[in-house]
């Protein structure tokens, strides 16, 4: 796609097609060029810059550019050694040639010529950029510089001529210049032409303005180095406002002569032979359509599906196109054998069409470069059918009849007439179809505090389908999961695949990927009610533009390129969706930040479907629209559209025992089980633990602990025994627990997290001794974790029979911590459990609940207290409270069902102590312990 025509590189290199040297030449500089000051290596330190001397000097004359470059610098330490102590200067032959002036080392003083012991550049053919598809015709002559060391300086000179016929004797060329804070000991940058001649320049610098001058009958402009700094910008500022850093020159008066020096290369008379396969192309063509707009869709894509890209800067196809006839039999071909192609068809079947030349990545700049060809990297033509516009771009992929009203975001281009034309904007229209389309079904039926098994169908066209296609061909199964995880991870959260395939569709110029797997719930408690966010598009538009320095706030806000994505979300409700409802914006205003939204809501049969649509076309938000633009972007994320279940949705507990009982847990068990069957043994771990981990959150246990044996067996790290230890603690076998524990331990000695649930089981095990050991010893060592030990240790007293201690433990932790409230919970619900100091708990308790970010176990212990005081009624405002928090607090339910009992209320009680049974298996036992039971 490159014309090759921005060459700002330090060493010039440009475009012509005579072939000049192959090898570089050895040579004086040539006697126009102005000496620089001199380096005096002796007075040379540490503070002294690297880059010493930066010299360039270019001359203008007879339709070539001769670039001068004088280089020195300063080897202040091995890494600048090894960068340049090779020398490599790229160049093209057919442009010109590369005259070596001098290659020296100065060392204390001296001036050691390289070059005097017989070295020399040898040249390397290779295309460096061949992976980028580009075949440049430049040649790399390249030189170890023997001898050269640490403080040393190595000093360069070097030209490169460049002449291009395709310019009919202009000349052009742009200087790259350094800027602040990069520090340089002397650099310039001077042109000279002939007096006289019409060459135009022009430094994109407001601070310095350099004076044409002459010199011996030369035109001469000089810049001093380096520019100061570029102001600060904003990342979003539109591209006219960034400053490029360098001097142009050229002998083009105007876009219009520009245009026209061009148009000879773009002639397409007589470029299809009659009965060529071009030709049969066209007719083809003609015979299916009479209308001209399918016609040119149908012309677009045989040039993007036929012919590969390639770039051929060789033999002076910088800017000459090939012809018709080789790109077709080549089957290759870069931007403009591409475009010369298409104009060919397209003219050949009555289309009116043109060459436009573009700039790809700076087309916002036009405006304020200076005319040549330079300013251009990317050539496609634009069609006019019905009086509208279309740029068809060869380079592209999987273009359709869709997209054939599509705008590029090149801002501006120049038409390619044989009498000129000027810059041409480009009117941007929203795409005519998404980048990216998304359906995809959650399965929610077992709950909306479980795992969904979801389908998703993402489908994609352009360079992105065929950038997927031609990496998943390539990928195995593991890369090809990483792919899959990247497209769809945005959309699903953490989930978990269990098949994926790759379906294209020629026609439509799209590949569509197909995913099945199982995604983790995605529904939070808030104001009493579980809601999840359906919204695919306001939360995806970012618009938090700084404009807040008083230099930026005349500034628009650039919007980027235009694209579209449509995502449709369909939640299969459990119960049918009974009580299920909508909050947030059901529909979406028509445009937002530089959006056209649309969005569709149902909920229907159980079944809740949302359809959100985002297109842009890019483009601006003027400076005096940002703070209303903000505004309304600020005010829409605020109603994100969201599900919201019934106030009375069951907490987990009881949702898992009505999916047992109805064995609609059974197809998420098989799809862990199909994703264990599909694992590597690499990755069977994993798999085991995602099992493991589904089997817990649904009370499982027998099944998880057999999961996690077998995760144990294949990767036995400290966390899994850990994990394995808490498992069998939750299901009573303490000393396997406790041989678990130890063995994590020993796996990670020091572990705090390991050493605090030693601490417990210990006491469970009645080893007081040994608990209070461990407790001690980390309470010494001080840190973040000893508020943890002094806690466990003051249970472990407690539980021993040594309230006082454990109170007087507490008692200083949190006169050194007066406002935790971890703390205070735990000091109240010591005094509630051993029924002492109650007044007091209840103090702590309700100090606790005020400062907690979530207070259901100040609550549960509050509770304790009011029960052990009798106030059974506050004691159940409690843990009701405790509950609507936290549903699946297996105490809260226990003391619940306790007080239940007691006042009569069985059947109550019973679901609330099955429900703590069903969480902790050994309730019972710890409650006991405190001689409670229902």
């Amino acid at each position: 796609m490159l014309l090759r025509g921005l060459a700002v590189t330090t060493m010039l290199v440009s475009a012509t097609a005579a072939w000049a040297g192959e090898k570089p030449v050895y040579a004086p500089a040539p006697k126009w060029v102005k000496p620089a000051p001199p380096i005096d290596s002796t007075k040379l330190t540490d503070a002294s810059p690297i880059l010493l001397r930066s010299d360039q000097q270019q001359r203008l004359e007879k339709g070539e550019v001769w670039s001068y470059t004088d280089t020195a610098i300063r080897i202040a330490s091995n890494q600048v050694l090894t960068q340049v102590g090779t020398l490599t200067l790229p160049w093209k032959p057919d442009s010109g040639d590369l005259i070596i002036h001098k290659v020296e080392i100065l060392r204390d003083g001296k001036h050691i010529n390289v070059l005097d012991n017989g070295s020399k550049f040898t040249v390397l053919r290779r295309e460096q950029q061949l992976e980028r598809y580009e075949l440049t015709g430049i040649l790399t002559a390249t030189m170890p510089v023997q001898g050269l060391r640490v403080g040393d300086v190595l000093h360069v000179v070097a030209s490169i001529t460049v002449k291009d016929p395709a310019l009919k004797g202009n000349v052009q060329t742009a200087v790259p210049l350094i800027s602040k804070p990069v520090r340089v000991g002397f650099a310039r940058a001077i042109l000279s032409w002939p007096k006289g001649e019409a060459i135009h320049w022009k430094l994109q610098d407001k601070d310095q303005h350099p004076q044409v001058v002459d010199d011996n009958g030369y035109s001469t402009v000089q810049v001093q180095l380096p520019l100061d700094k570029a102001p600060e910008l904003p990342d979003d500022v539109p591209q006219r406002y960034q400053r490029l850093p360098i001097l142009e020159a050229g002998s083009f008066a105007d876009w219009q002569s520009v245009s026209k020096v061009m148009a000879p290369l773009y002639k397409t008379d007589g470029l299809i032979a009659p009965d060529g396969p071009i030709a049969a192309e066209v007719a083809a063509i003609e015979k299916k359509t009479t209308d001209q707009k399918v016609r040119a869709a149908m012309a677009l894509r045989v040039v993007q599906d036929n012919i590969r890209y390639l770039f051929n800067g060789m033999a002076g196809g910088n800017y000459v196109p090939q012809t018709p006839a080789d790109t077709w039999k080549l089957r290759y071909g870069d931007c403009k054998a591409k475009t010369l192609l298409l104009l060919a068809m397209l003219r050949d079947m009555g289309i009116e069409a043109e060459p436009v030349m573009a700039s790809s990545k700076l087309g916002g700049t036009l405006v304020e470069r200076l005319p040549d060809p330079l300013a251009f990297d990317h050539v496609l033509v634009r069609a006019t059918i019905d009086g509208q516009s279309l740029w068809l771009d060869g380079t592209r992929t999987g273009d359709r009849l869709a997209d054939i009203m599509d705008t590029p975001d090149f801002h501006e281009v120049l038409p390619i007439r044989p009498d000129g034309a000027k810059l041409m904007p480009i009117p941007m229209r929203v795409p005519g179809r998404p980048s990216v389309k998304v359906a995809m079904t959650l399965d929610e039926t077992a709950g909306i505090n479980l795992p969904s098994l979801y389908t998703m169908d993402m489908t994609l066209h352009g360079s992105i389908a065929e950038m997927l296609t031609t990496a998943w061909n390539q990928a195995d199964a593991d890369h090809k999961d990483k792919m899959v995880g990247s497209l769809i991870d945005s959309y699903l959260g953490t989930n978990y695949r269990t098949g994926s395939a790759l379906t294209p569709n020629d026609d439509a110029g799209t590949v569509t990927l197909h995913v099945t797997g199982i995604a983790d719930p995605d529904w939070n408690k808030s104001d009493d009610r579980y809601r999840t966010t359906l919204d695919q598009a306001v939360s995806s538009i970012s618009f938090s533009p700084d404009r807040t320095r008083v230099a930026w706030r005349d500034i628009p806000v650039a919007l980027g390129d235009p694209d579209g994505r449509v995502v449709e979300t369909k939640v299969i409700l459990p119960d049918g969706g009974k009580g299920f409802t909508l909050d947030g914006d059901t529909t979406l205003p028509a445009q937002l930040a530089g959006y056209t939204l649309n969005r569709q809501t149902s909920l229907k049969d159980g079944v809740l479907t949302v359809t959100d649509s985002a297109f842009t076309k890019g483009g601006e938000i003027p400076a005096a629209d940002i703070a209303d633009t903000r505004s309304k972007v600020a005010l829409a994320k605020t109603r994100l559209l969201r599900g919201v279940a019934p106030a009375d949705y069951p907490a987990l507990w009881k949702q898992v025992m009505a999916d047992k009982s109805g064995h609609r847990l059974e197809p998420l068990r098989a799809a862990f089980t199909k994703r264990i069957a599909q694992a590597d043994s690499d990755d069977k771990a994993n798999r085991y633990t995602e099992r493991a981990q589904f089997f817990i959150r649904v009370y499982d246990w027998q099944d998880a602990l057999t999961d996690i044996n077998k995760v144990i067996e294949l990767s036995p790290d400290a966390d899994n025994y850990q994990w394995r230890s808490r498992l069998l603690a939750n299901m009573g076998e303490r000393q396997k627990a406790l041989a678990d524990l130890l063995k994590a331990q020993q796996l990670n000695p020091g572990s705090a997290s390991i050493e605090s649930e030693l601490v417990a089981l210990y006491s469970d095990l009645n080893q007081p001794d040994k608990a209070l050991e461990i407790a001690d010893q980390r309470i010494a060592l001080g840190g973040k974790d000893k508020r943890q030990f002094v806690m466990a240790k003051a249970d472990v007293l407690a539980r021993d029979g040594k309230v006082d201690d454990a109170l007087s433990a507490l008692d200083g932790e949190i006169k050194t911590n007066p406002g935790n409230p971890a703390l205070l919970n735990e000091r109240c619900w010591l005094k509630g459990t051993m029924k002492v100091e109650l007044p007091s708990a209840l103090k702590d308790c309700t100090k606790s609940i005020e400062l907690a970010d979530s207070p259901a176990a100040a609550l549960d212990s509050r509770a304790m207290v009011y029960f052990r005081m009798g106030r059974m009624s506050d004691a159940l405002a409690d843990l009701n409270a405790a509950i609507n928090i936290a549903p699946d607090h297996s105490a809260s339910r226990y003391m619940r069902g306790v007080i239940r009992m007691q006042q009569g209320d069985a059947k109550a009680a019973k679901t609330d102590l099955e429900a703590a049974r069903m969480i902790q298996p050994t309730i019972d036992t710890k409650y006991a312990r405190w001689g409670i039971k229902p």
